[in-house]
């Protein structure tokens, strides 16, 4: 059985998610949340499916504490799941395609720090895109900047507002987000 880590800054309804689909799989299981927010509502839902949680502060991401927690773990996937702090070198280099993420929009339009919830959805109603999406990619040492796995669009109406774009690319996260790190599992089982 495959190990899963969820690295998680907020709600984490992302994050509860993919322990849910994972539950039901033979594939994988998500072993551990990882988050920096002490408050962060993920915590609550990761406890209510009996999964640790550790949490971290930026200084703690930085050196090596959090580094050699993910290698006591020794997982084979790391999944940031709205999580909003840059992700360090050290665990990149440890990690190479072993580390994804989620984008609330399509790549490489709308991405890069401080692009991150509804500060992407404003710009693309402000901007009146006809569309927008999400990207899972890989992770590398710039926002955004890694190999794209996956893109999935959705059409946008002029009364779209910051708000029904966020309720839609929520739709999409849901429904893809397990699948493709299922795929990127697999595949990574194909390659060993």
């Amino acid at each position: 059985m495959k190990k899963i880590i969820v690295f998680a800054s907020g709600s984490g309804t992302n994050a509860e998610n993919i322990i849910k689909y994972f539950a039901k799989t033979k594939i994988a299981a998500v072993v551990s949340v990882f988050t920096n927010n002490a408050s962060a509502k993920v915590i609550e839902r990761a406890k209510n499916h009996q999964i640790p949680v550790e949490i971290f502060s930026k200084n703690e991401l930085l050196e090596r504490n959090v580094l050699q927690k993910i290698q006591e773990i020794d997982p084979d996937l790391i999944v940031l799941a709205g999580f909003l702090l840059k992700f360090p070198e050290n665990i990149i280099e440890k990690y190479p395609n072993k580390i994804i993420n989620i984008h609330p929009a399509l790549l490489p339009n709308y991405g890069g720090k401080g692009m991150y919830g509804m500060h992407i959805h404003r710009a693309i109603v402000n901007n009146k895109e006809k569309e927008t999406g999400i990207s899972i990619h890989y992770v590398n040492e710039n926002y955004d900047e890694g190999g794209i796995i996956f893109q999935k669009n959705v059409a946008l109406t002029e009364d779209d507002t910051p708000e029904t774009v966020a309720e839609k690319i929520h739709e999409l996260e849901q429904k893809y987000f397990p699948e493709i790190i299922q795929a990127v599992l697999e595949d990574s089982n194909s390659k060993n």
